[in-house]
């Protein structure tokens, strides 16, 4: 491993290495009329039918806008204040581009950096594109630590514990009797997670439309809410293997299992709380589910008369929580006469910016930084 400062021996002269964190994330559009430019990126460049252009735009129109970008801009602020080092963001499909901002990381003299991908529960078809897009434009120019899989970190599954207690109680308490839990993670198509060394094949897994229950995974509509196995809730693979099962569907359950036991004491049993793949889209072939919209017609069957969804694959609020749950999902809730409660999005979550704090912390130690418990040893390495 390289030391923090690599010296030119012939000429005496000291190199400083300087370091930062860069988050990753999908991005979105700032307004309606960027939503067609931005989805050729999402789909690498292919001709959008106008109908699905046209659906996309009326979501974004019935909430404002998405925030996606002002929570990230504003985690990484956080995390910055929090560690004491530049904190960075790119976006996989939209401003700041990641190789517009790993451009920048290099005119600022960065040649350390800590890459975090905002989406904990690791696909190697969408993390690879994000890895992909980083190591392109830094070239030789700076170190890369890059995480890639962060699902069962203890410190993300107590901010989305902490955001879904208080919900859960307060659902019971207005129903009246224990209402179930649905945790609930962004499908992919089923393509992406069976076929070995998928990295290198793009997933193009944006949510164009809703579809029809059961549309979303292939055979018949479960008789009842799906719970993962046991065999479900281990890892495939050790993380950031590059062949083999795609992780992505097992890490999401994963993470609902360790957010599930932390509502233990709270009277929230294993019998308590189910899963299922939201905002399957349109790519050619089966996503994979099963879907709320079948699930919430299971719970209506088995006489349940509410239901707290929490989405543990996104860290803040955007299009897939703002429309699809808040809208789309509300309005299937109502027509089965389900009452639907969601938690506070993590956002500005104190706990997950401890989560982030804590990756970078490892990264750092990795890279040669100094440790983040003593801030001013890093700071003052980076200020000179």
């Amino acid at each position: 491993m390289t030391t923090p400062i690599q010296r030119n021996a012939s000429a005496g002269i000291a190199e400083q290495r300087k370091f930062a964190v860069l988050l990753l994330a999908h991005g979105t559009p700032d307004t309606v009329d960027e939503i067609a430019e931005y989805l050729k990126n999402v789909v690498s460049g292919r001709a959008m039918p106008q109908h699905v252009v046209e659906e996309i735009q009326s979501r974004y129109a019935q909430i404002g806008k998405s925030p996606l970008t002002e929570w990230t801009l504003q985690q990484a602020t956080l995390l910055q204040q929090k560690i004491g080092l530049p904190v960075y963001v790119g976006m996989r499909n939209w401003k700041p581009y990641i190789g517009d901002t790993v451009r920048q990381m290099r005119a600022d003299g960065v040649t350390d950096a800590v890459a975090i991908c905002l989406a904990p529960q690791n696909s190697r078809t969408s993390v690879g594109l994000y890895r992909r897009a980083a190591y392109a434009e830094a070239g030789n120019a700076f170190r890369f630590h890059f995480i890639d899989a962060w699902a069962d970190h203890p410190r993300l599954a107590d901010a989305f514990a902490d955001r879904l207690r208080p919900t859960w109680k307060e659902a019971c308490a207005s129903v009246g009797e224990k209402v179930p839990v649905l945790f609930t993670a962004h499908s992919v198509p089923c393509r992406t997670i069976q076929v070995a060394g998928a990295a290198s094949q793009p997933s193009h897994s944006h949510s164009m439309t809703q579809p029809k229950s059961g549309e979303g995974s292939p055979g018949a509509m479960p008789s009842g809410p799906v719970r993962p196995t046991m065999e479900e809730r281990s890892y495939a693979l050790p993380p950031g293997s590059a062949s083999g099962p795609d992780p992505y569907a097992i890490e999401t359950k994963h993470t609902a299992t360790l957010v599930a036991e932390r509502l233990l004491p709270d009277g929230l049993t294993s019998r308590d709380w189910y899963f299922a793949f939201q905002s399957q889209g349109m790519s050619g072939g089966p996503w994979i589910g099963p879907t709320v919209e079948e699930t919430l017609e299971c719970f209506h069957r088995d006489g349940h008369r509410g239901v707290v969804l929490q989405p543990i694959g996104f860290l803040c609020d955007h299009v897939e929580i703002l429309y699809d749950i808040d809208i789309a999902f509300q309005a299937t809730a109502r027509k089965l006469g389900l009452e639907l409660f969601r938690p506070e999005s993590l956002n500005a979550s104190p706990l997950l910016i401890a989560a982030l704090a804590d990756l970078a912390s490892q990264g750092l130690l990795q890279l040669g930084a100094a440790q983040l418990e003593d801030p001013e040893a890093v700071v003052s390495s980076n200020k000179k």
